[in-house]
């Protein structure tokens, strides 16, 4: 049944986001791991080979749009469902509705968004109407389907992972706002590619908040006769950022990460949550910084306390699955911990130690006694013999060589006497005096 409008109605009164949804995959911005030439889903589309999926992924990623262009392509009925305000009699009449549909040879795509706010009956009730094939149903999620999803009607779908649109993607989708006749093309609009830059930044991955914000600063824009102009003032209005945008390649965004990483080695937590809300209102990727305090956690406290890297890594993949805003809490908690733990950079340097040795001596020989010997040649030329499985001995440690004959007494690790490594360094001088006694003895 076709929409009809009245004549009343206008269709640029639609929010800009609405009236440039994509009407076929060419259109379609982001999600090339799916989307892109030859790729899974793609050829799934193309080939007519639709069946029961979900899209899980972050708000403003064409969930809803890649399900209505699915449905035009397959020649669908399209029934949009929502989980909020549906409950066990509406599916079921919407069912009954497919089935019919299905007998005279018509396919039925029943796409929920949110699918995640059904329960355990709600859910049920799709379940035989899927595998009759009366529907083909297409959830949309932000949560993780594993969780939300009922073992038996996720067993049914395919689930696609949608990401977060990159910078790159936003701005092109925003340059194509500008031109396209459904967009700003019947306008002369005037706005220079680092501001696009800065609503692409600003987004945070959500093409829907980039349309919505790149709409709001044109209806404010600067008009000169029937020019609007765009400046940086209109954005910093409109988006009550002015001094936290910035660049995510320039200068800024490099001076802000060094301050959060100097003042968790410096043990300020207040200060490193200052410049980690910074990065992160300014609409810095999360997972960016996440990777940064993985880092940290070894490169600058390391073996003084080896939690700090299980909570960094914890923190990333909170980072990864829940996004932001919700992760920010997650990172605080990780910035905090590194701040006021105690710090080494003793695998750091042990590993720039070696590296440099390692460079300038490439071709140093593995000693025989330590390499494999997985064929009778090898165990003729010498390979693995000698070798000392220290599991065997009471100690659980032997005198073997295992540095090329140049490097034999070269020390990288140097442990400190801050936290936990303390303890590493009373081991670690208990091995070497042990290895001393014994290597004398032979």
């Amino acid at each position: 049944m076709l929409e009809q409008r009245t004549l009343f109605e206008r269709e640029d009164a639609e929010p800009l986001a609405a009236r440039l949804r994509p009407r076929n995959l060419d259109e379609f911005f982001g999600q090339k791991h799916l989307l892109g030439e030859g790729k899974v889903l793609r050829r799934i589309i193309e080939g007519d080979k639709i069946s029961s999926m979900i899209f899980w992924g972050p708000p403003g990623v064409g969930k809803t749009t890649l399900a209505r262009i699915i449905a035009n392509r397959t020649q669908a009925k399209f029934i949009d469902f929502s989980a909020v305000t549906s409950g066990i009699k509406e599916i079921k009449q919407v069912m009954e509705e497919a089935e019919r549909g299905r007998r005279f040879g018509e396919k039925t795509i029943l796409f929920i968004d949110e699918i995640h706010r059904f329960n355990k009956a709600q859910q049920d009730a799709f379940l035989p109407y899927v595998e009759k094939g009366s529907i083909i149903l297409i959830g949309a999620t932000t949560e993780n389907p594993s969780f939300e999803v009922n073992g038996a009607l996720l067993s049914r779908c395919k689930v696609f992972v949608l990401q977060a649109l990159g910078t790159e993607d936003l701005t092109e989708l925003l340059r194509h706002a500008i031109t396209d006749e459904r967009g700003f093309g019947r306008q002369k609009v005037v706005i220079p590619d680092e501001i696009l830059n800065t609503i692409a930044v600003f987004a945070n991955g959500d093409a829907r908040s980039a349309l919505s914000t790149l709409e709001m600063a044109i209806l404010n824009g600067e008009m000169q006769g029937d020019t609007t102009i765009v400046t940086q003032e209109t954005i910093e209005q409109i988006t009550s950022k002015k001094s936290l945008l910035y660049d995510k390649t320039g200068e800024e965004h490099y001076n802000l990460i060094s301050a959060l990483h100097k003042s968790m080695r410096n043990s300020d937590p207040d200060a490193a949550v200052y410049w980690l809300a910074r990065m992160l209102e300014a609409g810095e990727d999360p997972i960016y910084i996440a990777r940064r305090v993985t880092r940290f956690a070894s490169e600058d406290i390391g073996l003084a306390d080896p939690r700090a890297l299980e909570i960094a890594v914890a923190a990333f993949e909170a980072c990864r699955l829940i996004g932001m805003p919700e992760c920010s809490v997650h990172l605080t908690e990780a910035v905090i911990y590194m701040s006021v733990t105690p710090k080494s950079n003793a695998c750091d340097v042990a590993y720039m130690r070696a590296k440099q040795d390692a460079l300038g001596m490439l071709a140093e020989p593995v000693p025989l006694v330590i390499r494999n010997a997985p064929t009778k040649l090898m165990k003729e030329l010498g390979y693995g013999k000698g070798y000392e499985y220290a599991h065997d001995f009471e100690d659980k440690l032997t005198t073997m060589q295992c540095l090329p004959d140049s490097l034999v007494g070269k020390e990288y690790y140097t442990p400190t006497e801050e936290g936990a490594e303390v303890r590493f360094k009373t081991r670690l001088e208990e091995i070497k005096a042990w290895k001393k006694e014994h290597s004398q003895k032979k």
